[in-house]
């Protein structure tokens, strides 16, 4: 089974007034990036899917008892069930599966922490607030107790609403009060970080790659160069592309880092030669993750010595939009879920959410540690890397640090290993040998 989103979306009200904002109210007067549209469609503080959205990541009262359901029909009758009765738009990972997904995570930090320093945590855009009460619960059962008395546990929420809740939901623990913090920022603004930490610690990234806003470059056929792709409003109030030679730093960046991969999924493939591209010329457009880009700058920058967990959707199926790395566009009407043919129907009442390319994410993620700028060894062949990097299926993950036997139905079926096949966890952490 491929899930298309953090699970199969269920039913939700649509605000109304988020119903009314359209893309022409997004882009506004003056030409924009798509990231810039992106960006605004998701997170605006006032219009944003997320922002002001009601409810739209539900939280379940108790765990589910997974021993005690037959199999994969009954655990899709209580899937229903419990959509309809919370009457919300999508049941993350981490809020399915508590306490046994946040506790893998968990059990991977006190593998590899440094524990002679105290744990610092942070996690970015931390949902319900539902992963940092199971990683502080399982440190508080099972680390040291030096471990958990000494820890920081930091969520960086761009959401005001999702950052109340959180609070909220760290307070059922008392003691977990004193060890937790959320910072209500965008966690991109560098000069909202403050000073280099120099002192190791963790980063925690669920299903936040997806919804980072990417830029589109769009080439007329295979033998043309690339161009950015702006979006600006017609005499007719239409939002309509517009393409310009690529002079964006932060798009050039992320095309350098990604270099003659962007549209080439083979890895080493060539390109189609210039004769045949003449004789069937065929245009070209290409997502860049730019915002993930952004992101691991600003956080290589202020935490040189973090470790990362990222968990995502490495592809999506069903996407109709264009593009290689393409999103897919969602949202909900007469309570059934509608996907949209453009990115442009984003009115702040649609969800938009891209695959992650993990081979992309950890060229990404080396480039901003500095490795591209290290000088080779004498004698070397590589030059020296500054990450150690690994990709795991989720299941991978789930086995080797979590207990799935917590998540199995009678039956054997196990839908935190079987229902979650087009995700991936992604850890990185610094090595010591660069000099």
């Amino acid at each position: 089974m491929v899930l298309r989103a953090a699970v199969v979306l269920s039913s939700s009200k649509l605000c109304s007034k988020a119903l009314r904002f359209y893309s022409t109210d997004i882009v506004g007067a003056n030409p924009m990036l798509v990231r810039n549209f992106i960006h605004s469609a998701l997170y605006h503080p006032e219009h944003g899917y997320f922002s002001k959205r009601s409810g739209p990541v539900g939280v379940l009262e108790s765990s589910i008892r997974f021993n005690q359901l037959e199999g994969r029909s009954a655990y899709m009758k209580y899937l229903d069930k419990l959509y309809k009765m919370h009457d919300i738009s999508w049941f993350t990972p981490v809020e399915l599966f508590k306490p046994w997904y946040a506790y893998a995570i968990a059990e991977s930090i006190l593998r590899t922490a440094n524990l002679s320093v105290p744990l610092k945590i942070y996690e970015i855009g931390g949902g319900s607030g539902t992963c940092a009460k199971c990683i502080l619960d399982y440190m508080m059962l099972n680390a040291p107790p030096k471990v958990y008395s000494s820890m920081k546990y930091t969520c960086v929420e761009i959401s005001p609403s999702l950052a109340q809740k959180q609070r909220e939901t760290i307070g059922e623990v008392q003691t977990h009060l004193s060890k937790f913090n959320v910072e209500c920022r965008d966690a991109t603004d560098r000069s909202r970080w403050g000073k280099k930490e120099t002192q190791p610690c963790w980063v925690i990234m669920l299903e936040v790659l997806d919804n980072l806003p990417h830029d589109l470059v769009y080439a007329p056929n295979q033998a043309s160069t690339w161009m950015e792709v702006w979006l600006q409003k017609d005499n007719d109030s239409q939002v309509s592309e517009v393409y310009k030679p690529i002079q964006d730093s932060l798009i050039s960046r992320c095309m350098e880092i990604i270099g003659t991969d962007i549209d080439d999924p083979s890895r080493g493939r060539k390109f189609i030669s210039n004769i045949v591209s003449r004789i069937f010329p065929k245009s070209r457009r290409a997502w860049l993750p730019t915002g993930c880009l952004k992101l691991l700058e600003t956080l290589h920058s202020a935490l040189p010595n973090m470790s990362l967990i990222a968990s995502d959707f490495s592809y999506l199926p069903d996407v109709t939009i264009g593009g290689d790395r393409a999103p897919l566009v969602s949202s909900k009407k007469d309570g059934k879920t509608v996907d949209h043919s453009s990115y442009l129907d984003a009115k702040g009442d649609a969800d938009i959410f891209f695959p992650t390319d993990f081979w992309l994410l950890e060229r990404i993620d080396h480039a901003c540690s500095g490795f591209s700028n290290q000088i080779k060894k004498p004698g070397a062949f590589k030059p020296l890397k500054k990450r150690r990097t690994i990709t795991l299926d989720s299941a991978a993950f789930m086995e080797e640090f979590g207990l799935p036997v917590k998540t199995r139905t009678k039956d054997g079926y196990n839908p935190l290993l079987d229902d979650f096949r087009n995700t991936k966890f992604y850890l990185s952490v610094p090595t010591h040998n660069t000099k």
